[in-house]
């Protein structure tokens, strides 16, 4: 079975050309989905900001993927952490084993438009610890109520719920939320980084596993990375510039508010800056290579986004000459609920 899975990016591409898409990657080998979350795209250019929530469903429907939001940030903002755990549980009620639950700490960009206090990154940590909580106690079918720092809660009762809660997954690119996530929750994603940050992130995330009696080997470890590919380097290189800037701005992002401020530092970015950041290359072999790197380090799902606009391209391309090649350890793990249960889809 393949674990590589295709990374749909809201930002840049209308909702239904995702599932078209998603559709395509199945008929190719890719075999799960991760799926941006975001209110604004990065710069203006990138054009696009669909509902994800919305979106899974149909997603659900028409493939037989495994997916996940990448990331859903509960902390208050858009989503209480109330909501995000009934729409987590509603999803893998309908597709039992398929959905994993993403969360994060959310950007400025997604997050302001409520008009509230941005807090600082410590405290956005915080408070998405205590979200899972919230989202956890919920996924119990028990009564919940809490009252936290951060958080209230009041007589609240899933009613709708899988069998089995789909996993939480949690996206972070630091070693304290690593090892939180290895103690509290079920699966780690990071986003590509160089060896270094990478292993210490996958040591640290161990290390909170086994302090809370848990086997890190039988934790998904997802890694999710950027490419640029087309049919020369020329071409991959321009569309990077033109259609993912962002990926070259080597600068924590998390404040930053408006789709034209990112557009304005945009006119800074050169080829050079992608280096280590976003892989642009036309030779597929390169590709390949990379990608089993990153399965001999240790991560057992690997997303892929293409920043390009040739999606269609790019899936064909990876499905014929770099899926078939890729070798993943018998044993490794994906984010998957054990459900018993039929899928009422009757898919």
């Amino acid at each position: 079975m393949s674990r590589l899975g295709y990374s749909a990016s809201f930002e840049q591409f209308h909702p239904s050309d995702l599932l078209r898409w998603c559709q395509l990657a199945e008929q190719e080998g890719f075999d799960s989905v991760l799926a941006a979350d975001h209110f604004h795209p990065w710069t203006p250019e990138q054009g696009q900001s669909g509902f994800v929530w919305a979106w899974l469903g149909a997603l659900g429907v028409t493939t037989r993927l495994r997916f996940g939001t990448g990331v859903t940030p509960p902390i208050g903002f858009r989503y209480h952490p109330a909501i995000v755990a009934q729409a987590a549980a509603t999803l893998e009620a309908m597709f039992p084993g398929r959905f994993w639950l993403g969360l994060g700490a959310g950007e400025a960009l997604n997050e302001h438009i409520v008009g509230r206090y941005w807090p600082e990154p410590a405290e956005r940590i915080r408070m998405l610890i205590e979200a899972i909580e919230v989202i956890q106690k919920l996924f119990t079918g028990n009564v919940v109520r809490h009252e936290g720092t951060y958080f209230k809660v009041e007589s609240a009762k899933l009613y709708t719920r899988p069998d089995v809660p789909p996993p939480i997954i949690v996206g972070t690119a630091g070693p304290y939320m690593a090892k939180k996530t290895g103690q509290l929750c079920d699966g780690l994603l990071t986003p590509g980084a160089n060896d270094e940050k990478l292993r210490l992130l996958l040591s640290r995330f161990e290390e909170g596993a086994r302090a809370a009696g848990k086997d890190p080997k039988r934790m998904p470890r997802m890694i999710q990375v950027h490419v640029s590919w087309a049919e020369t380097d020329e071409q991959a290189i321009e569309n990077a510039l033109r259609e993912w800037p962002n990926g070259g701005m080597a600068f924590p992002k998390g404040d930053i508010r408006n789709p034209e401020d990112f557009q304005a530092m945009a006119r800074l970015v050169r080829p050079e800056h992608f280096q280590g950041r976003v892989l642009i290359a036309s030779d597929l072999d390169r590709h390949g290579e990379y990608l089993q790197h990153l399965i001999d380090l240790g991560f057992t799902e690997i997303y892929v986004h293409n920043v390009g606009r040739n999606q269609e391209e790019f899936i064909r391309a990876y499905g014929r000459f770099v899926i078939p090649h890729l070798r993943w350890p018998a044993d490794a793990p994906v984010a998957q609920a054990t459900s018993p249960s039929l899928d009422r889809t009757g898919l």
